[in-house]
């Protein structure tokens, strides 16, 4: 798997027509308040809820230590998925937003616990910078409990500006991530 653009693979918009490219993503899973596994699962299933998101791999589930906010948290269950998709990244994050949503997200105070967050990390070579939209994740290259998983399904895609995912992963520090024996399903 990898993110090289195939310019004769597109797809086209089912109101105007237009041809559109068909881009390798990937969205961050993490919960730490409730059933995480559920909810997990819950966002992958509505992720790929969509004929212009097409799933391709969910990772193994891992196990992190929380990173910033409140002192008293739970662990995080955090996976990866790995999408093929015509979506812009700003429709990608609409649906990431949604998501967490439908599942009980509030945002009253940052990094605080969560039921369910959903962040787009990459969107094929697009990059972007707006305020309230940056791809790739800003904070990616730093995070093993994003590297680790993603690596696991898709090693070779090559971040923008960053490099493969295999090369970040290992160069992150690992401490306090470790993958469970849990699982999660791509719709069939």
């Amino acid at each position: 798997m990898s993110n090289v653009p195939n310019p004769n693979v597109v797809d086209a918009d089912t109101l105007t027509g237009d041809l559109r490219p068909l881009r390798r993503a990937a969205y961050a899973l993490g919960s730490n308040m409730g059933d995480r596994l559920d909810y997990l699962q819950g966002a992958v299933d509505a992720l790929t809820d969509s004929p212009e998101i097409v799933a391709v791999a969910v990772s193994p589930v891992y196990e992190t230590d929380p990173v910033g906010g409140p002192a008293d948290q739970q662990k995080y269950l955090n996976a990866v998925l790995v999408v093929d998709t015509t979506l812009s990244p700003r429709s990608m994050l609409e649906r990431a937003m949604a998501t967490e949503i439908a599942y009980g997200r509030t945002r009253e105070e940052p990094n605080a616990p969560r039921t369910l967050d959903v962040d787009v990390l990459a969107v094929g070579d697009v990059t972007a910078d707006d305020d309230d939209l940056k791809v790739p994740h800003p904070r990616l290259a730093d995070r093993a409990f994003v590297l680790m998983p993603w690596a696991d399904v898709d090693p070779e895609f090559n971040v923008p500006g960053l490099g493969r995912v295999v090369e970040l992963s290992s160069a992150v520090d690992a401490t306090g991530v470790r993958r469970t024996d849990d699982a999660l399903e791509l719709p069939s």
